[in-house]
């Protein structure tokens, strides 16, 4: 497994090796020693799954209390992902990065704890899978407005506006959000 540092030195990028012949592919998507052995020591408890049409933008997600580590990975369609550092404490605080993740380019992002993380669909249809490592805990969900002009993401609308739930609509600015210590 290939990993490469983003910006945010925690917020790394894992490309698996890839066994292609005329069947197909294999490759791991997640094995625990490998992880361990390249740094990221995570019980990962939930997988999640979504499917959203293009132009829908998901989040800024994260969870207060019962924070979650999350791995992403894409197996229809491409998105820019994106992972805002919400650690006060952190050299990289109030910093985002985004990488696009398709099912063509197999590329997973890691997001550890303190971190919000949103997703943009580019392609007609994706579908995205996460591993968490810690419940969903309704009472601890926080978003945070994914237009923040503190934040100022450069998501790759191309002059559209994106598609939000109701709840993404309403998301805190940065300096009103609550945040990790």
């Amino acid at each position: 497994m290939r990993v490469e540092k983003t910006e945010i030195p925690d917020v790394v990028v894992l490309e698996p090796k890839i066994f292609e012949d005329s069947r197909g592919f294999f490759f791991e998507s997640y094995n625990q020693r490998v992880f361990r052995e390249i740094g990221i020591d995570i019980d990962f408890v939930q997988d999640n799954h979504s499917r959203s049409k293009k132009g829908v933008l998901r989040g800024l997600h994260y969870q207060i209390c019962m924070p979650q580590a999350k791995l992403v990975r894409v197996v229809v369609g491409e998105i820019f992902d994106v992972a805002v550092d919400l650690r006060k404490s952190s050299p990289t605080f109030g910093k985002w990065v985004g990488v696009k993740l398709s099912a063509e380019n197999k590329r997973q992002m890691y997001i550890p704890v303190g971190f919000a993380h949103g997703f943009l669909v580019l392609s007609d249809w994706a579908e995205v899978l996460y591993k968490t490592s810690d419940f969903y805990a309704p009472e601890c969900d926080r978003s945070i407005i994914w237009n923040d002009s503190t934040l100022d993401i450069k998501w790759p609308l191309d002059g559209a506006s994106p598609i939000l739930s109701e709840k993404d609509a309403k998301g805190a600015t940065f300096r009103d959000a609550e945040l990790f210590d």
